[in-house]
């Protein structure tokens, strides 16, 4: 995944990031990105939820501009790119709702792919793709760094054996946000001495630990 046409962009500790990734995949926060001037997300063809709580933000959009996408509910309205591949909401390589964008917006994070040792996707995500090389990460200490380790080691066999978790019964995502954020909520199995080593065992493990982040006992 190194390009060594990246310059390389400061990601900030790794520990605290996990930290703050977890809070915001449980829904208890956004992300602060340090995006500078890049705007790969904005312009990647992405569409953008919109939920009801995203009050502001829905001020803001013309409703005209909106979709009700399938599986959302029919309160909840979609935001499609623009041909170009655009948010219709950027103007001059600026959001134009920056201070009042959506939690779809506050939630993402290209960081996650940085994490996990993967692209955000093909062509399309070129600008995203040269962000997500050019991230690194410092280390607190130890643990950070094996945390890391553990995230890269749980997309890396999910991308190579998917069928370890077919035998449980369990489709493990193929694109790779869900990837991404599936070796986010599995990689603590990894990071147990006693974890199985053999697929299947291995896979056990990494789905019983995503489930374990989903409904964490203290929630």
């Amino acid at each position: 995944m190194e390009d060594p046409q990246s310059a390389p962009v400061g990601a900030g500790p790794f520990g605290r990031w996990l930290r703050r990734m977890r809070e915001s995949l449980l829904g208890d926060a956004g992300m602060d990105v340090p995006c500078g001037d890049c705007t790969g997300c904005c312009t990647s063809g992405y569409s953008i939820q919109l939920r009801r709580s995203d009050v502001a933000a829905r001020a803001r959009v013309p409703v005209e501009w909106t979709v009700e996408a399938p599986g959302f509910a029919p309160s909840e309205l979609t935001l499609p790119a623009r041909a170009d591949g655009h948010c219709p909401m950027l103007e001059a390589r600026r959001c134009t709702i920056y201070a009042q964008r959506p939690q779809t917006c506050l939630d993402y994070d290209c960081r996650i792919f940085a994490a996990a040792g993967i692209d955000a996707g093909g062509a399309d995500k070129a600008a995203i793709n040269r962000r997500v090389r050019a991230w690194r990460f410092d280390y607190e200490d130890a643990a950070a760094r094996r945390a890391h380790q553990a995230i890269r080691d749980a997309a890396r066999f999910v991308r190579e054996r998917p069928e370890a978790f077919s035998a449980h019964g369990v489709r493990v995502p193929t694109g790779p946000m869900g990837i991404a954020v599936f070796a986010f909520k599995a990689h603590t199995a990894l990071l147990d001495p006693e974890s199985p080593r053999d697929d299947l065992g291995r896979a056990a493990a990494m789905l019983a630990a995503s489930r374990t982040f989903d409904a964490p006992p203290d929630r």
